[in-house]
């Protein structure tokens, strides 16, 4: 259920009436510089260079509470820049947020701290995602802006009706990902999603002119965004272009035009004002500068009264929304609470259920994609709020079906058609998992996943459940050849902390798989599939799931104590078990063990890996891979069957015969490692 924290109404009478807004300003400036000061490092660029950009915002617009902060129809922000992380910490302790304390901002950079060299997500504190990589935090903000769109045409204005703010450097414009994102949102027209630039046309090297030349503001307008460009220290100026931009229905940029590291007169306005050692003396001559005749981390009572006041802005809001929530009808309610929190539809079980018990009895077997997608389909009417971005490839990964697109004109479709972006694909995907309420899918080839997987390793850094679908595993490609034939991936997803991967054998597998990758809260999960057929290795229903355990016993040896037991995934475990029936049939008894997920075999306890890998056997694995990773399972005498290098071009039959991934080779692999043995 919701939780719903109840702020005191407090007196919210204009306490900063009468405050110089350049005074608020100038408090996040001091704050920021003392705590660079402290912790003898920092980039101050940023919050010496936008602290009147933040002022507006905050002060003026932002929708926000920070007594309620995970408040599911706040105004998203994010610091996409996020290396000025000073700016959102500053922010987060003047306007009231109870976990940013000022011991906390004393603490920046400290092992423990909450003020992190980079934003952390933490939205109970204020932080909605983690930024540092530039152009992540852009392309987050797109998925949120989708996020509440999608949700806005489902539960109404009443519920979801809020916009998306991110502050944004020139790095993240200069990242691919940042154009990526520019073109997707304007193509969208998602008119709630507003980006202010940090315009200092300074970078770590230099003055921008080193690398770019174009008019960047232009590459917005062509992409069909709303375009404004304001002094960026004008506090005013800049309130009046965000309230400009809320009233258009494109996306906006607001080109603020800025002096990095303001008030630093040694460094402003240069290169060494992104981040270059400040010092005491520095601290003291911006309190001459500026006015400023307090002493470190000392925010005076007046101007700190005027800040926790555009806190406390939005109370009555709040009050007003949740007695809109209240007031819903008991099923509305129980399913927007469900939805809100996350937690997935009974009816999904009963899906996935049936589809298992009917799919050993699927005749001709389908493509392991085509599996995903039947299943994903299945879903549509019980997992409303699952939403697939794909990358120009619905027609051989299918998983669009009965959903609509959702365009500039339909909000309610829960398909976005990302086009060959699958880098802003993955990032969108993780902003809207960051803003909840939706469970997205990312869905193209396995080969293609490099192209996203810097936004793969912020969903797993960030714990953000994720579903990334892939297609096209292996050599099983075929004709294409060795471009798009990912030998080398499934090792190096393995290898990414909190990456759950998941490659099923059959249809049995894809479905128990898809209920494990839907459960998976704590993180980001891969669903690997082949695009060739997988052909029924579990024919015999089990309600239990196999797959949970990672690795199970899909056929003990028989005829004695286990010799040999097979380790195979996906479309390679029809090749074990036929090369099981053939070492049986010499006598030698041969288990074959599926293994759908390591991380989640490696989570069993010690008894139940012995049992499945028996140390008695000797082991080969099977997989149309590098072997990189399999040897923790294989022991001293283990043998592998797989790939060594890149494969090739030609039908996917002939490649399997030409790479040796056959039943004849795993038969050669298991003597030859039983021979060694003796």
């Amino acid at each position: 259920m919701l939780e719903f924290a109840t702020a005191s109404a407090g007196d919210v009478v204009a306490a900063g009436r009468d405050i110089d807004p350049q005074r608020l300003a100038n408090a996040i400036r001091f704050l920021s510089i003392d705590a660079i000061v402290q912790a003898t490092e920092g980039h101050q660029g940023v919050p010496l260079g936008m602290a009147e950009i933040a002022t507006a915002l905050f002060t003026r617009h932002l929708k926000f509470n920070p007594d309620a902060p995970t408040w599911p129809d706040r105004d998203r922000f994010v610091l996409s820049n996020g290396h000025g992380s000073m700016l959102l910490y500053s922010l987060l302790y003047l306007t009231g947020y109870e976990a940013i304390s000022l011991d906390q901002i004393k603490s920046f950079r400290e092992l423990g701290s909450r003020c992190e060299g980079h934003p952390e997500i933490a939205p109970e504190h204020g932080i909605e995602v983690t930024t540092g990589p530039l152009g992540q935090g852009i392309a987050n903000a797109l998925g949120m802006a989708v996020a509440e769109a999608y949700l806005n045409a489902r539960f109404g204005a009443g519920l979801i009706d809020h916009y998306t703010y991110a502050f944004v450097g020139d790095g993240c414009l200069q990242e691919g990902v940042g154009q990526e994102m520019i073109a997707l949102a304007g193509h969208l027209r998602l008119g709630k999603l507003i980006l202010l630039w940090d315009d200092n046309r300074i970078t770590d090297d230099g003055s921008t002119v080193l690398s770019i030349s174009e008019d960047v503001a232009a590459r917005f307008r062509v992409a069909d965004w709303h375009v404004l460009e304001v002094d960026g220290h004008d506090i005013e100026a800049v309130s009046a272009a965000i309230a400009a931009a809320k009233q258009d229905l494109r996306p906006s940029l607001i080109a603020c035009r800025t002096v990095i590291a303001r008030g630093i007169a040694r460094l402003q306005g240069q290169r060494s004002g992104h981040s270059a050692r400040l010092h005491s003396e520095d601290a003291h001559a911006a309190r001459q500068l500026l006015d400023w005749p307090h002493a470190p981390f000392e925010v005076p009572a007046d101007i700190l009264r005027a800040w926790r006041a555009a806190g406390r802005r939005c109370q009555a809001e709040y009050e007003s929304w949740k007695k809109r929530v209240d007031a819903l009808p008991a099923a509305e309610r129980a399913e927007f609470e469900r939805v809100m929190d996350g937690e997935l539809p009974i009816g999904r079980r009963e899906v996935l259920l049936d589809y298992k018990r009917r799919a050993p009895e699927q005749n001709p077997p389908q493509g392991g994609i085509m599996i995903s997608a039947e299943i994903n389909d299945l879903l549509t009417d019980v997992l409303p709020e699952r939403v697939v971005g794909c990358a120009d490839l619905e027609a051989p990964t299918s998983h669009k079906r009965r959903l609509r697109a959702f365009t500039a004109n339909d909000r309610g479709g829960a398909y976005v058609h990302c086009g060959v972006r699958e880098h802003v694909m993955g990032a969108m995907a993780n902003g809207m998992a960051a803003h909840g309420g939706v469970i997205p899918l990312a869905v193209t080839y396995l080969a293609f996943s490099d192209y996203e997987r810097p936004a793969m390793r912020m969903a797993a850094l960030m714990g953000l459940p994720v579903k990334f679908v892939f297609s096209h595993d292996s050599i099983g490609v075929g004709k294409n050849g060795p471009t798009h034939q990912p030998v080398e991936i499934l090792a190096s997803l393995r290898a990414m902390p909190n990456m759950l991967v998941l490659r099923p054998a059959d249809a049995v597998e894809a479905a128990e798989c898809w209920e494990i990758a839907l459960e998976h809260r704590t993180g980001p999960a891969s669903l690997v599939f082949a695009r060739q057929a997988l052909p029924a290795v579990r024919r015999t229903h089990v309600a239990e799931n196999l797959s949970r355990r990672g690795a199970y016993v899909l056929a003990e040896g028989e005829g004695g104590a286990r010799a040999v037991t097979l380790l195979a995934t996906g479309s390679e475990v029809a090749l074990a078990v036929e090369a099981r029936a053939r070492l049986q049939a010499e006598g030698i008894p041969t288990a074959v063990v599926s293994m759908p997920s390591w991380e989640l075999f490696d989570a069993q306890d010690a008894a139940y890996r012995a049992q499945v890998l028996h140390p008695g056997a000797v082991r080969v694995a099977v997989e149309a891979a590098v072997r990189f990773g399999w040897d923790r399972y294989l022991g001293e005498h283990g043998g592998f069957v797989g790939m060594t290098g890149f494969g090739a071009s030609g039908p996917a039959e002939a490649l399997y015969e030409h790479f040796g991934i056959t039943p004849a080779a795993i038969v050669a692999e298991a003597k030859r490692c039983m021979n060694a043995k003796r």
